[in-house]
């Protein structure tokens, strides 16, 4: 038996795999003794240093809270304007025509290829009062969503692309064939069948955006939820409860989103608008050798 993703297992890997698990947990399990046992060798598992997050308010009011809604504002911002830029780009390089093509492809290879951390650091210095009068409190958000939108408009370009150029092409056949006109055949055939094949692709990048906001707290002064610990590590001096109460939260934001992201593929799949395929990273790296030239916005 096969299933969509690999070869099903017969009974001599499957003993093999259980075997494999085995070892696995064991050696997890050990780590994460030794990891402990050398916590409570420094005092980390005291009890003075975790009750803070339950006996003092002022840690969740004060710094955690404001550094997490900083955070949300920061990504949810660049989401909003990095989802629409990178589809218009996606469909740009889907183009027929060379000068929309050439100079679009130009745009996402180029922001695509620069980490985003330099792209932050680039608009931090463009904000300055040396070339634009923004505010310093201020400077740092700006510099962290600009980076991140110039960044993942360009990931999400190339997902988009990836996604119509996954479909079987005769999708493309059967709306020219009714007299439909590109456009209209990339709005209402190729794009909403495309959708579903995307959306786990575009989810990850999402949770990228949210996580890198960090970068900006890193080395602009950001006061986003990581940038916190600084504060409470100096106030409390227990630096590794903070940095683990910081990453469940992250974790707990971070499943919020994908869980709210599964149950909307959930429903377009159900609504039988798309394909059933999703992307890989392969995919979006070399969608179809060549096929760029064969689809068009």
């Amino acid at each position: 038996m096969t299933s969509v993703l690999y070869d099903a297992p017969g009974p001599k890997a499957k003993v093999r795999n259980w075997i494999y698990s085995g070892i696995f947990v064991v050696l997890f399990a050990l780590v994460m003794w030794w990891a402990l046992s050398l916590m409570a060798e420094k005092g980390q598992l005291a009890a003075d240093k975790w009750t803070p997050f339950v006996t003092d308010s002022q840690v969740w009011t004060t710094y955690l809270i404001p550094g997490l809604l900083e955070t949300l504002k920061a990504g949810a911002l660049a989401m909003v304007i990095a989802l629409p830029l990178g589809a218009v780009l996606g469909i740009g390089r889907l183009s027929d025509h060379a000068w929309v093509r050439g100079p679009v492809g130009t745009w996402v290879e180029f922001f695509r290829a620069i980490p985003v951390l330099m792209l932050m650091l680039f608009s931090s210095a463009l904000y300055s009062p040396q070339f634009m009068d923004v505010p310093s409190d201020t400077r740092p958000f700006w510099a962290v969503v600009t980076g991140l939108v110039l960044y993942n408009s360009a990931v999400i370009a190339e997902i988009v692309r990836a996604g119509v150029l996954s479909l079987p092409r005769g999708q493309t056949d059967a709306a020219k064939a009714i007299g439909m006109r590109k456009g209209q055949t990339m709005a209402y055939v190729l794009i909403p069948q495309a959708v579903t094949a995307m959306l786990p692709a575009l989810v990850s990048q999402l949770v990228v955006i949210l996580k890198d906001t960090a970068l900006g707290g890193a080395l602009l002064g950001f006061a986003e939820l990581l940038s916190m610990n600084r504060q409470i590590s100096a106030n409390y001096s227990n630096t590794i409860a903070t940095l683990f109460v910081i990453a469940l939260i992250y974790i707990v934001v971070n499943f919020a989103l994908t869980s709210l992201a599964s149950q909307l593929e959930g429903r377009l799949r159900k609504s039988k608008k798309g394909t059933g395929a999703v992307l890989g990273a392969e995919e979006i790296d070399d969608p179809v050798p060549g096929a760029n030239t064969a689809a068009g916005a």
